[in-house]
């Protein structure tokens, strides 16, 4: 499996999804924006958080607000019903700041 760091600033583009696996551990899913200069488009990043940081994003993040995150580019693939090959990437967070780490 090959893994990069990453570290990017964004906008929530939803609610912080929270759910619980079947051993209690806490996973949060998160979409971010992140707007490039000169790009008309932001990149979207699919986010996973882990643990009591994945509790606090349900808590302290909202749709819309700023979030900074640090972590690891994982690819992945899946088969669709019609047999093709899909792939993907998510980034599985290491650190997450809130809107309360920014100082503007």
């Amino acid at each position: 499996m090959n893994q990069k760091k990453i570290i990017f600033y964004g906008l929530l583009g939803k609610e912080p999804e929270l759910k619980y696996t079947r051993n209690q551990k806490a996973i949060c899913h998160l979409a971010v924006a992140e707007k490039i200069d000169g790009q008309e488009k932001p990149i979207w990043h699919k986010v996973i958080v882990w643990g009591k940081q994945a509790e606090s994003c349900q808590v302290l993040l909202k749709k819309g607000g700023n979030v900074f995150v640090q972590g690891r580019v994982v690819e992945k693939e899946f088969t669709n019903e019609q047999g093709e090959i899909k792939r993907y990437c998510e980034v599985t967070a290491d650190k997450v700041g809130y809107p309360m780490d920014f100082k503007e």
